[in-house]
């Protein structure tokens, strides 16, 4: 990785956001959002239900279809006080989210605990209903977070537990308790797969409506997952981006998936969100590793934070060829799906390659995903958000959206 990359400073990707501006709720209808177009250059302001009027026909549209789990416990000890466990990964014998969630009687996970201090020993229990009883037993102390070993009376998978028993996961900046209407209100109408603990928050404005708009347009759709974790929240805590830890986050990829985008990539390929982007361009540098003698072994394949930074004597792929790459090995094993880890960071000096179009929320400043932003679209990435506090949009999770067209005007990563 170039110097020039490691040393980028955070403090150049921040901006003054008004507390304000953070929207609590979301509004009534989903695509009512604003919605801000960037294309060449210019910035506009529009409704979200008229994305499809802007976007190019012939094209392949990419959506997480990760579902939200309901990750946050409150248990109350004896004293009063309330002890929360948020659960964040699997830390059992299974590190599969999706297999682990069909754990039936007990499970463990790496949590959050909230008021840890109080709970210094002993089983905390909570009675959902007169036919589930949840215990937990706090375990060994790993970085920020405990093992907790999980346990229930009945035969309920452990989603199906989370699900009655837990709440909403919103985001930190999201200063208020989570309400019954978040269940539904923050999951996408797509969402299948249960293992985020945060929203794929840019497909939250999407509605049937809006759907039926892009198939009269001739605008083809395809799904992967990518199981949002907490460490998107994970503020920049380093002075400069090569000192900052990435979380990573699983992933699961449909071989028609890998199909539909090798007879894209020639055309467009708009992706919607940040956790897509991120899911398609470790596809790419997936397909670059099994060019170069890479097997994927059965745990999974895994894309580190700052492999395709690396210096390499390997010529970089095409997309097309990446993803011929990645279509032929899957074939050959006779692989239905793909399935793996990311940490992989977008930052300004990437060259993204997989899409041209990205539909996205207004981030946090100073965050990771504010820097993919700035990367996507180079130093306009300030305008963008100058232009967005000046016309009243709506900010962070529950806020509005932009329709951003790539920039490649700028010196990408080679």
């Amino acid at each position: 990785m170039t110097d020039s990359i490691r040393n980028i400073s955070i403090a150049q990707y921040t901006y003054d956001l008004p507390e304000e501006r953070i929207a609590l709720h979301p509004l009534e209808q989903r695509d009512e959002s604003n919605l801000l177009i960037y294309k060449g250059g210019n910035i506009s302001k529009e409704i979200f239900r008229s994305i499809p009027s802007h976007l190019p026909e012939s094209s392949l549209m990419v959506f997480n279809n990760t579902r939200v789990v309901q990750a946050r416990l409150l248990f109350r000890k004896a004293s009063g006080a309330l002890i929360e466990i948020f659960c964040l990964e699997p830390a059992g014998a299974i590190r599969d989210i999706q297999l682990a969630f069909q754990d039936k009687g007990k499970s463990s996970w790496f949590c959050l605990v909230g008021n840890a201090k109080k709970w210094k020993q002993g089983d905390l229990e909570l009675n959902v209903d007169e036919n589930l009883t949840l215990s937990v037993q706090k375990g060994e102390r790993i970085r920020d977070g405990y093992i907790i070993h999980f346990q229930w009376n009945n035969e309920l998978s452990f989603a199906e537990v989370l699900e009655m028993a837990g709440k909403t996961p919103l985001p930190p900046y999201i200063d208020r308790n989570a309400e019954e209407d978040d269940k539904h209100r923050y999951q996408t109408i797509f969402a299948r797969h249960s293992g985020s603990v945060a929203a794929p928050t840019s497909g939250l404005h999407f509605t049937d409506t809006v759907m039926n708009s892009l198939a009269e347009k001739g605008i083809e759709k395809t799904y992967l997952t990518l199981h949002v974790g907490a460490g998107t929240f994970k503020p920049v805590s380093s002075e400069t981006i090569g000192n900052h830890q990435m979380h990573h986050e699983q992933i699961i990829v449909q071989k028609e998936t890998v199909q539909a985008l090798l007879s894209h990539c020639h055309k467009n390929i708009i992706s919607v969100g940040t956790t897509s982007l991120r899911t398609l361009e470790s596809l790419y540098w997936l397909g670059v590793k099994l060019k170069n003698g890479y097997t994927i072994p059965e745990s999974g394949f895994i894309i580190d934070q700052w492999e395709p930074y690396a210096e390499s004597k390997h010529e970089p792929l095409s997309p097309a060829e990446a993803m011929e790459t990645l279509l032929e090995y899957m074939s050959r094993n006779a692989m239905t799906h793909i399935h793996g880890e990311t940490s992989l960071i977008i930052v300004p000096g990437y060259k993204v390659r997989m899409a041209n179009v990205l539909v996205t929320n207004f981030h946090q400043p100073g965050s990771t995903l504010l820097l993919l932003v700035a990367a996507f679209c180079g130093q306009d990435w300030k305008k963008i958000y100058d232009f967005a506090l000046d016309n009243d949009f709506r900010f962070l999770s529950y806020g509005d959206s932009c329709l951003l067209f790539r920039n490649d005007g700028e010196e990408g990563m080679h």
